[in-house]
């Protein structure tokens, strides 16, 4: 049976392609959605760029007929520019259809009275989905829904082994997985692999399955450590390796608070850009999103208006460089010289960015849209490293599954440049580690 969706204003502005996600299906846009998608078309963020790109799409369709009375999409879908239109019902009396929202709901209901018979309203707004169920109306968040957190791909896979295989992969560094039996494993290129005896997992090996040679080879893992730091766990191990494997092109570091997830991509740049000189420079990001209410404007240059954003930057810098420790080294003398440069991510559109090892910090708070822009900025010879914590995000439009790091890793880990570590263990303090667990 079709469906009829209608759209909210926040699912155009987080995809403004998602009209042709829907199948063969009917989609309904209010006008007091076009209304709002209008408001932010002068803005130079994210929501002004996919306001601006969803008007041109809407334009083109225009060509093809009337938008009122529906138009043809390319998947077989049909598009509606649906006048408000209130509903009969006294269902909404009691609300205030001054509101946009409620405008939304009636148009919704509107369509259920005049023979819809499965309607669907799409928004990434929780209060409005919620007063959908209340008017009986069928409301769904917009993107993945079929998959919880836990289900998400943690690059990481126990293998119950023989003390043969064991005894094989530290003699030779390698063992053998047939190509076929992989697939039918679902074991994916730069795989994490915690192989054991049966019942006894202190008799362990760690390695990463290498597509190319066929077969699981051991870790990277420097002796001396990366810039002062060592691995406190398995997850820091295999994140290392990732870090530091010059095939590995793109790499995302998922956890909570405190397991390293900055300071190891961080110290691995450092190693990798300074000590190393496999990359140009060292380039730091992140996305400007506060916590709580923002301050508003900031005084000063480009660089002081910075500061407070890049300030758990620069903090994980002076832990890295030991000026808690009273040494004269900074990573200002590496800014000055060109080797590390941190900005904002609200400056990366257009670059290309070569030979450079670029880190973008808190990446669960960029749309996959943003997310997809940031890794084609990569030229030649770049390694990205995106990091993040699903349980903090400060996007109002993102959540655990539904961000542009979860959407990154879920569509690229069969990438053969591809390497994910899932770190679960937190290590920056005892404090830290009972407050992710119990608050």
């Amino acid at each position: 049976m079709q469906k009829s969706f209608v759209l909210d204003t926040n699912v155009i502005l987080y995809d403004p392609m998602s009209i042709y996600k829907f199948g063969k299906n009917e989609i309904f846009i209010p006008l007091v959605v076009i209304e709002e998608v209008d408001r932010f078309k002068r803005d130079q963020n994210e929501n002004g760029r996919n306001a601006r790109m969803f008007s041109r799409i809407i334009d083109e369709l225009r060509a093809k007929g009337s938008l009122v009375d529906g138009v043809d999409l390319d998947n077989g879908g049909k598009l509606y520019l649906s006048v408000d239109q209130a509903s009969e019902s006294n269902i909404l009396k009691q609300t205030n259809l001054d509101l946009n929202d409620n405008i939304i709901l009636s148009c919704a209901l509107h369509l259920k009275e005049n023979g819809k018979k499965q309607v669907l309203l799409v928004t990434k707004d929780i209060n409005l989905r919620l007063k959908s169920d209340v008017i009986g109306i069928k409301a769904e968040d917009y993107g993945q829904k079929d998959v919880t957190f836990d289900e998400i791909y943690s690059g990481i896979l126990e293998r119950v082994s023989t003390e043969e295989e064991l005894e094989e992969f530290r003699q030779n560094r390698f063992l053998e997985l047939d190509a076929d039996q992989a697939t039918r494993d679902g074991i994916f290129p730069n795989q994490y692999f915690i192989m054991h005896l049966e019942g006894n997992e202190r008799r362990r090996e760690l390695g990463r399955y290498d597509q190319v040679k066929g077969g699981i080879v051991p870790l990277i893992n420097p002796r001396e450590g990366v810039w002062g730091i060592y691995p406190k766990n398995m997850e820091q191990q295999f994140a290392f390796d990732a870090l530091l494997n010059e095939d590995v092109k793109l790499v995302s570091l998922m956890g909570k608070a405190g397991t390293g997830k900055t300071l190891l991509a961080l110290s691995a740049g450092l190693e990798m850009t300074v000590t190393q000189e496999k990359y140009s420079r060292l380039l730091v990001s992140r996305p400007v999103q506060p916590l709580g209410k923002d301050l508003g404007y900031l005084p000063g240059d480009v660089n002081e208006k910075l500061g407070p954003w890049m300030q758990p930057i620069f903090d994980n810098m002076d832990f890295l460089f030991g000026q808690q420790r009273g040494e004269s080294a900074s990573y200002e003398d590496l800014i000055n010289h060109g080797f590390l440069h941190i900005e904002p991510l609200t400056y990366i559109r257009g670059r290309s960015i070569p030979g450079q090892y670029l880190i973008v910090d808190e990446a669960q708070n960029l749309s996959p849209h943003e997310v997809k822009t940031i890794i084609t900025r990569a030229g030649d010879g770049t390694k990205i490293i995106l990091t993040g914590d699903c349980y903090q995000i400060d996007n109002p439009y993102l959540d655990e599954i539904n961000n542009g790091l979860v959407y990154c890793l879920e569509k690229m880990k069969s990438v053969p440049i591809v390497a994910h570590s899932n770190l679960r263990q937190g290590e920056r303090s005892e404090l830290s580690e009972a407050a992710s667990q119990y608050l």
